[in-house]
């Protein structure tokens, strides 16, 4: 008795597919979508309503516009920042703890501080936010370069360290003494806040963003630092006959992915929050690493990335309130479009292919070789 059995293979291509890097995020986009239609459907939500209170109706008020650009303003920076490791091979993922390193040591002015106002105060802020996400992600890049641990452990590892110590000073020695005993630090002063620069809550965090999706395209396409991050992450050995230093080039690549996200933290508290909490952010280091893949690691891309991860954030707030649903379910939306986006690029560099293969109850029969006896 025979049969067939069919099985899929993955052949690769000889080159990559620039049709599906261009089609990869867009399916994946839709992927998430759909399933997401099912988990509302499966959860007694109707999926339309659940789809637009998402995804449609943040766009549909002046006012959620604004909280969408506030919200993607620190994803983006971050993305940005994680660009420089992934292109060269250097995977960091602790870019939630950066952001909140950047915070504590941009909020010691204004918290120990508190009456100094004058035109040096906001800068210095920014720049100790900076040093702050810079220093705390040089512990792993150092750990890498000297011991050859594994930066993805050691940069995770570290964000719950940042996380802890954030809430053990808010609620301890950084408590604001006239707050009744609640866990948060003094609020800020006018000074020691960033301007708002149009509308109600348009603050000037959103300019770092353009700035630094300028500066990323300039560095990461038209310098010599820019060419040497692509060949030591797509060529490694290539990189070493040329010349090109591995360790130098993991130490800057966090260096920069940590400045870029102290950035984001110290612009998060000195912002929207105008205060440190125990919580700096609702996970954007995390969301950030979704954004950097969904825009290919390409500046403009994660700036349109990081509007839609946005989306998520405020459609999520939208749906508590309107459908009653979990504040976890933007984490789920999140996890699927990453889980697509990784599973989607996989057909960038192989081609899925069906194979039919027969079976039979007993052995297969060989065929000889030539000129083999028969």
């Amino acid at each position: 008795m025979t049969g067939a059995a069919m099985r899929i293979e993955l052949i690769r291509r000889p080159h990559q597919s620039t049709t599906m890097a261009i089609a990869s995020p867009l399916l994946a986009i839709a992927l998430t979508l759909i399933t997401g239609a099912i988990m509302f459907a499966l959860s007694g939500v109707n999926p339309g309503a659940a789809l637009y209170v998402y995804f449609i109706e943040p766009l549909t008020a002046w006012w959620s516009v604004e909280e969408l650009l506030t919200k993607a303003a620190p994803i983006i920076l971050i993305a940005i920042g994680l660009a420089f490791c992934y292109r060269s091979n250097t995977w960091n993922i602790g870019a939630e703890g950066q952001l909140v390193a950047g915070a504590i040591a941009g909020s010691a002015i204004p918290i120990l501080l508190p009456d100094w106002n004058g035109p040096l105060v906001l800068p210095l802020m920014l720049l100790m936010g900076i040093a702050g996400g810079m220093a705390y992600a040089a512990i792993p890049a150092l750990l890498k370069v000297r011991f050859g641990t594994n930066e993805i452990l050691t940069s995770l590892m570290l964000v719950y360290s940042a996380q802890l110590f954030v809430d053990w000073l808010a609620r301890g020695p950084w408590r604001n003494p006239e707050g009744l005993n609640f866990p948060d630090s003094r609020p800020f002063s006018d000074g020691q806040l960033l301007p708002v620069i149009f509308g109600d809550d348009i603050r000037l965090h959103i300019v770092f963003v353009l700035i630094a999706v300028v500066v990323a395209w300039f560095v990461l396409g038209r310098t010599i630092t820019g060419f040497q991050i692509a060949v030591l992450g797509q060529a490694p050995r290539a990189g070493a006959f040329a010349g090109f230093s591995r360790n130098r080039m993991i130490v800057v690549a966090f260096l920069i992915a940590g400045g870029m996200a102290g950035l984001a933290g110290i612009s998060e508290v000195a912002g929207p929050t105008e205060m440190l909490r125990t919580t700096v952010s609702p996970g954007y280091g995390f969301t950030a690493i979704i954004v950097a893949f969904l825009g290919r690691l390409q500046p403009v891309g994660m700036l349109l990335a990081g509007l839609l991860l946005a989306l998520t954030f405020l459609g999520g707030e939208g749906a508590q309130f309107a459908l009653g649903l979990s504040d976890q379910t933007t984490q789920v939306f999140q996890g699927m479009l990453l889980f697509y986006v990784l599973a989607c690029d996989t057909l960038i560099f192989y081609t899925p292919r069906i194979v039919r293969t027969g079976t039979a109850s007993g052995p297969t029969p060989r065929t000889p070789a030539p000129g083999a006896e028969t």
